[in-house]
C-alpha cells in the first residue's frame, strides 16, 4: 500500500499542477518549485547523533538558516566536506576516518533542512550561499562534495573563484539541471505549460535558464585539480555527467567504477581521496 501511494502521490501533484497552470502560471511555478526542492529525508538518526554530537562546533546564521557545523581538529590544510540531498553530515564518517588519521583539519556542517540545520527546502543557489560562507570563514584548501553537494561546489565556484581553494573532488555529482527537471516532470507527469511557467520562476528568481545551469559550463575555465568519481551503474546521477564535467575541466581526473552505487563509501575511493590530497 505505501509503494502504491508512493507512485500515485506525484502523479496526483502533476494533476492540481496541470490544473493550476491554466488559472495562474506563476503560482503553479511556485508550487512546482516547492515540491521540488522540499527536503523529506535526512534528519539526524539516533545511530548519527552518537557520532555528530561530540564534534560539533558553532551553530551559524547563514541565508536566514541556522546551520550546524562540525570540526575533526588537525594540524595540516583544511578540508570542508559538502554532503548530498537528503542526507547530513555523518555520511563522510568512513572518509574523515581516513582524514584524521591523515593529521587534516576537517569541517563539516547540515545543510539548510538537513541534520540539525533549520529549514524545510533546499536548492544549489541556497546551498551554494551556504558553502561560500563557511569557506570565507574556515578558509579550506580543499573542497569535497558528494552528489547535490559536488554540483553545489563547482557552481558556487564558478560564481565566487576562491583562490585559496585549491583542489576540488566530487563524488556521484550531477552535471545538467534539464535532466534534473525532465525526470522531475516525468515523476510528476506535468504538462509543458507548468514547465514553461517554472522556466520563467527560475529565470526570475535565480538569473538563468534551465538549460544554462551545468557543472559542466561551470568548470570549463577552471584550471585547478580536480578529482571525479563515478560509478557507471549509479542509478540517481548518471554516469554521463561527470564524463561530461572531465571532458570539459581540464585539471580534473576521472575515476570510473562499476558496482560501487551512488554513495561510494567505499576504502578505495577514499584512499584516493587522500592520495590526491598530499598530492604535490
Amino acid at each position: 500500500m505505501k509503494k502504491i501511494l508512493q507512485k500515485l502521490i506525484p502523479k496526483l501533484y502533476g494533476k492540481i499542477l496541470n490544473i493550476y497552470v491554466l488559472i495562474s502560471p506563476e503560482k503553479a511555478a511556485d508550487m512546482a518549485f516547492r515540491i521540488f526542492c522540499k527536503v523529506r529525508k535526512g534528519k539526524i538518526l539516533p545511530h548519527q547523533k552518537e557520532y555528530l554530537d561530540p564534534v560539533k562546533h558553532q551553530k551559524l546564521q547563514v541565508a536566514e538558516h541556522s546551520i550546524q557545523t562540525y570540526q575533526w581538529k588537525g594540524d595540516k590544510e583544511t578540508v570542508l566536506l559538502v554532503h548530498g540531498w537528503e542526507s547530513n553530515a555523518w555520511r563522510w564518517h568512513k572518509l574523515i576516518e581516513k582524514l584524521t588519521e591523515a593529521n587534516y583539519n576537517v569541517i563539516a556542517f547540515d545543510a539548510p533542512a538537513h541534520g540539525n540545520s533549520s529549514g524545510t527546502y533546499l536548492y544549489v543557489p541556497l546551498y551554494a550561499e551556504v558553502t561560500q560562507y563557511m569557506i570565507q570563514k574556515y578558509k579550506p584548501k580543499f573542497l569535497i562534495g558528494h552528489s547535490m553537494g559536488g554540483m553545489t561546489i563547482l557552481y558556487n565556484e564558478f560564481l565566487n573563484k576562491n583562490v585559496g581553494v585549491e583542489k576540488i573532488i566530487t563524488i556521484g555529482s550531477p552535471s545538467e539541471f534539464h535532466e534534473i527537471i525532465n525526470h522531475f516532470k516525468k515523476l510528476l507527469g506535468f504538462n509543458d505549460s507548468v514547465l514553461n511557467a517554472l522556466e520563467q520562476y527560475i529565470i526570475k528568481r535565480f538569473g538563468f535558464t534551465i538549460n544554462e545551469f551545468s557543472s559542466s559550463r561551470f568548470i570549463e575555465n577552471d584550471k585547478r585539480k580536480g578529482l571525479l568519481f563515478h560509478d557507471r551503474l549509479d542509478k540517481i546521477a548518471p554516469y554521463h555527467a561527470s564524463k561530461k564535467v572531465h571532458a570539459d575541466w581540464k585539471g580534473s581526473q576521472l575515476v570510473t567504477t562499476e558496482g560501487l552505487g551512488h554513495s561510494m563509501h567505499q576504502d578505495e575511493v577514499n584512499d584516493k581521496i587522500i592520495a590526491f590530497l598530499k598530492d604535490a
